[in-house]
Protein backbone atom coordinates (compact mmCIF):
# COMPACT_ATOMS: atom_id res chain seq x y z
CA UNK A 1 0.00 0.00 0.00
CA UNK A 2 1.31 3.54 -0.47
CA UNK A 3 1.42 6.22 1.70
CA UNK A 4 1.80 9.97 1.44
CA UNK A 5 4.97 11.01 3.73
CA UNK A 6 4.24 14.70 4.42
CA UNK A 7 6.95 17.43 5.62
CA UNK A 8 6.44 19.45 8.74
CA UNK A 9 5.05 22.25 6.51
CA UNK A 10 2.30 19.98 6.05
CA UNK A 11 3.84 19.25 1.90
CA UNK A 12 3.81 16.27 0.29
CA UNK A 13 7.19 14.86 -0.25
CA UNK A 14 7.30 11.38 -1.11
CA UNK A 15 5.28 8.04 -1.12
CA UNK A 16 6.33 5.28 0.35
CA UNK A 17 4.84 1.30 0.86
CA UNK A 18 4.08 0.70 3.97
CA UNK A 19 2.99 -3.23 4.95
CA UNK A 20 -0.51 -4.37 4.11
CA UNK A 21 0.15 -6.74 6.78
CA UNK A 22 -0.11 -3.78 9.30
CA UNK A 23 -1.93 -0.90 7.62
CA UNK A 24 -4.39 -3.11 5.28
CA UNK A 25 -5.91 -5.64 8.00
CA UNK A 26 -9.58 -5.99 8.05
CA UNK A 27 -11.54 -4.66 11.39
CA UNK A 28 -12.43 -6.84 13.57
CA UNK A 29 -14.48 -5.29 16.10
CA UNK A 30 -14.79 -8.30 18.37
CA UNK A 31 -11.01 -8.60 19.36
CA UNK A 32 -11.28 -4.75 19.31
CA UNK A 33 -13.34 -4.15 21.81
CA UNK A 34 -11.80 -6.90 23.93
CA UNK A 35 -8.69 -5.66 24.01
CA UNK A 36 -10.16 -2.24 24.92
CA UNK A 37 -11.74 -3.77 28.18
CA UNK A 38 -8.96 -5.49 29.05
CA UNK A 39 -6.44 -3.08 29.02
CA UNK A 40 -8.83 -0.45 30.64
CA UNK A 41 -9.68 -3.48 33.27
CA UNK A 42 -6.29 -3.68 33.35
CA UNK A 43 -5.60 -0.32 34.52
CA UNK A 44 -7.46 -0.65 37.41
CA UNK A 45 -6.16 -0.80 40.80
CA UNK A 46 -8.80 -2.74 42.53
CA UNK A 47 -7.88 -1.20 45.67
CA UNK A 48 -11.72 -0.19 46.44
CA UNK A 49 -12.32 -1.81 50.35
CA UNK A 50 -15.66 -1.71 52.58
CA UNK A 51 -16.02 -3.12 56.21
CA UNK A 52 -18.51 -5.22 57.13
CA UNK A 53 -21.02 -5.61 60.03
CA UNK A 54 -18.19 -7.92 61.57
CA UNK A 55 -15.20 -5.51 60.76
CA UNK A 56 -16.96 -2.37 62.33
CA UNK A 57 -16.53 -0.83 65.66
CA UNK A 58 -19.70 -1.35 68.21
CA UNK A 59 -21.13 -3.14 71.22
CA UNK A 60 -22.07 -6.86 70.60
CA UNK A 61 -24.81 -6.38 72.81
CA UNK A 62 -28.28 -6.33 72.23
CA UNK A 63 -29.78 -3.12 71.61
CA UNK A 64 -32.99 -3.75 73.89
CA UNK A 65 -35.15 -6.31 74.89
CA UNK A 66 -36.77 -8.03 72.26
CA UNK A 67 -40.16 -7.86 73.80
CA UNK A 68 -42.74 -4.67 75.04
CA UNK A 69 -40.83 -2.14 73.12
CA UNK A 70 -42.93 -1.67 70.28
CA UNK A 71 -39.73 -1.33 67.56
CA UNK A 72 -38.13 -3.73 65.24
CA UNK A 73 -36.18 -6.41 67.74
CA UNK A 74 -32.98 -5.02 66.73
CA UNK A 75 -29.58 -6.91 67.63
CA UNK A 76 -26.53 -5.31 67.04
CA UNK A 77 -25.55 -1.54 66.54
CA UNK A 78 -22.85 -2.59 63.68
CA UNK A 79 -26.15 -3.87 61.17
CA UNK A 80 -26.07 -2.43 57.94
CA UNK A 81 -29.39 -0.86 58.52
CA UNK A 82 -28.12 1.18 60.61
CA UNK A 83 -25.49 4.64 60.58
CA UNK A 84 -21.92 3.41 61.30
CA UNK A 85 -22.50 -0.10 60.74
CA UNK A 86 -21.21 -2.06 57.85
CA UNK A 87 -21.55 -2.46 54.78
CA UNK A 88 -23.63 -5.31 52.72
CA UNK A 89 -22.34 -6.65 49.87
CA UNK A 90 -19.11 -3.56 49.42
CA UNK A 91 -16.34 -4.05 47.13
CA UNK A 92 -13.13 -5.93 48.84
CA UNK A 93 -9.90 -5.68 47.22
CA UNK A 94 -9.66 -7.82 44.30
CA UNK A 95 -7.59 -8.44 40.69
CA UNK A 96 -9.12 -6.69 37.58
CA UNK A 97 -6.85 -8.50 35.33
CA UNK A 98 -7.83 -10.12 32.07
CA UNK A 99 -5.82 -12.54 29.97
CA UNK A 100 -5.75 -12.33 26.44
CA UNK A 101 -3.82 -14.08 23.32
CA UNK A 102 -0.70 -12.48 22.49
CA UNK A 103 -2.16 -12.77 18.74
CA UNK A 104 -5.14 -11.62 19.56
CA UNK A 105 -3.72 -8.51 21.04
CA UNK A 106 -1.53 -7.88 18.04
CA UNK A 107 -4.30 -8.66 15.87
CA UNK A 108 -6.52 -6.01 17.41
CA UNK A 109 -3.52 -3.06 17.11
CA UNK A 110 -3.25 -3.92 13.85
CA UNK A 111 -6.84 -3.73 13.12
CA UNK A 112 -6.93 0.07 14.68
CA UNK A 113 -3.74 0.89 12.48
CA UNK A 114 -5.17 -0.35 9.51
CA UNK A 115 -8.47 1.44 10.50
CA UNK A 116 -6.86 5.15 10.46
CA UNK A 117 -5.32 4.18 6.99
CA UNK A 118 -8.58 3.26 5.56
CA UNK A 119 -9.99 6.42 6.91
CA UNK A 120 -7.52 8.83 6.04
CA UNK A 121 -6.99 9.37 9.87
CA UNK A 122 -3.59 8.61 9.11
CA UNK A 123 -0.68 11.34 8.72
CA UNK A 124 3.27 10.37 8.19
CA UNK A 125 5.37 12.49 8.54
CA UNK A 126 9.41 12.54 7.17
CA UNK A 127 10.56 13.48 10.79
CA UNK A 128 9.86 15.34 13.95
CA UNK A 129 12.33 17.40 15.37
CA UNK A 130 12.52 20.19 17.73
CA UNK A 131 14.92 22.51 18.68
CA UNK A 132 13.17 23.62 21.48
CA UNK A 133 10.01 22.80 23.37
CA UNK A 134 7.98 25.25 22.09
CA UNK A 135 4.30 24.38 22.38
CA UNK A 136 3.55 27.39 19.82
CA UNK A 137 5.98 25.69 17.25
CA UNK A 138 3.71 22.32 17.89
CA UNK A 139 0.72 24.55 17.26
CA UNK A 140 2.12 25.75 14.16
CA UNK A 141 3.12 21.96 12.62
CA UNK A 142 -0.24 20.60 13.41
CA UNK A 143 -1.59 23.75 11.56
CA UNK A 144 0.30 23.29 9.06
CA UNK A 145 -1.46 19.52 8.96
CA UNK A 146 -4.44 20.85 8.89
CA UNK A 147 -5.19 19.00 12.34
CA UNK A 148 -8.32 20.31 14.33
CA UNK A 149 -9.26 17.36 15.89
CA UNK A 150 -7.65 15.27 18.77
CA UNK A 151 -4.36 13.58 17.67
CA UNK A 152 -1.59 10.92 18.76
CA UNK A 153 1.66 12.04 17.49
CA UNK A 154 4.13 8.49 17.20
CA UNK A 155 7.75 8.72 17.14
CA UNK A 156 10.27 6.01 16.61
CA UNK A 157 11.80 7.28 20.20
CA UNK A 158 10.51 9.09 23.18
CA UNK A 159 11.35 12.93 22.03
CA UNK A 160 11.67 15.32 25.32
CA UNK A 161 11.25 18.53 23.21
CA UNK A 162 7.96 16.38 21.43
CA UNK A 163 6.92 15.71 24.87
CA UNK A 164 7.02 19.19 26.40
CA UNK A 165 5.72 20.93 23.41
CA UNK A 166 2.80 18.84 22.82
CA UNK A 167 1.87 17.99 26.88
CA UNK A 168 -0.34 21.50 26.85
CA UNK A 169 -2.84 21.09 24.28
CA UNK A 170 -5.90 19.62 24.31
CA UNK A 171 -6.68 16.11 22.64
CA UNK A 172 -2.78 15.85 21.85
CA UNK A 173 -0.97 12.81 23.29
CA UNK A 174 2.50 11.77 21.73
CA UNK A 175 3.63 8.11 22.49
CA UNK A 176 6.83 6.23 21.16
CA UNK A 177 6.00 3.46 18.41
CA UNK A 178 7.04 0.38 21.42
CA UNK A 179 4.39 2.00 23.10
CA UNK A 180 1.35 2.37 20.87
CA UNK A 181 -1.97 0.40 22.48
CA UNK A 182 -5.86 0.21 21.09
CA UNK A 183 -6.93 2.48 24.38
CA UNK A 184 -4.85 5.60 22.64
CA UNK A 185 -5.56 4.90 19.01
CA UNK A 186 -9.22 5.01 19.47
CA UNK A 187 -9.30 7.60 21.80
CA UNK A 188 -7.92 10.22 19.33
CA UNK A 189 -8.94 10.96 16.17
CA UNK A 190 -5.73 11.42 13.73
CA UNK A 191 -2.49 9.04 14.06
CA UNK A 192 0.51 11.24 13.29
CA UNK A 193 3.30 8.75 13.15
CA UNK A 194 7.30 9.25 11.65
CA UNK A 195 8.51 7.28 8.30
CA UNK A 196 10.75 5.68 11.29
CA UNK A 197 8.24 4.57 13.65
CA UNK A 198 5.84 3.34 10.93
CA UNK A 199 8.88 0.86 10.26
CA UNK A 200 9.47 0.60 13.47
CA UNK A 201 5.80 -0.77 14.02
CA UNK A 202 6.17 -3.05 10.99
CA UNK A 203 9.09 -4.79 12.67
CA UNK A 204 7.10 -5.45 15.74
CA UNK A 205 3.86 -6.44 14.42
CA UNK A 206 4.27 -7.57 11.00
CA UNK A 207 4.51 -10.80 9.48
CA UNK A 208 6.79 -12.99 11.43
CA UNK A 209 7.32 -10.77 13.85
CA UNK A 210 9.40 -12.26 17.02
CA UNK A 211 8.38 -9.25 19.74
CA UNK A 212 7.68 -10.76 23.20
CA UNK A 213 5.32 -8.75 25.35
CA UNK A 214 1.69 -7.77 25.08
CA UNK A 215 1.71 -4.67 22.74
CA UNK A 216 0.75 -2.54 25.55
CA UNK A 217 2.11 0.57 27.41
CA UNK A 218 4.89 -1.00 29.05
CA UNK A 219 4.03 2.05 31.45
CA UNK A 220 0.37 2.61 32.36
CA UNK A 221 -0.50 5.39 30.83
CA UNK A 222 -4.33 5.28 31.24
CA UNK A 223 -5.50 6.79 34.39
CA UNK A 224 -6.66 4.31 37.00
CA UNK A 225 -10.92 4.04 37.03
CA UNK A 226 -12.61 4.72 39.88
CA UNK A 227 -13.80 1.29 41.09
Amino acid sequence: MQAPVYSLAGEVVEHIEVSDQVFGVPFNEAVVHQAMLRQRANARQGTASTKTRSEVSGSSRKLYRQKNVGAARAGSIRSPLRRGGGVAFGPKPRSYRQAMPKKMRQLALKCMLSAKARDNDLMILEALKLDEPKTKEMVRILSALKVESSALIVTAEAEANVIKAARNLVGIKTLPASLLNVVDLLSCKMLIIEVTAVRKAEQFWGEGSSREGNNEPLRDTTPPLNN
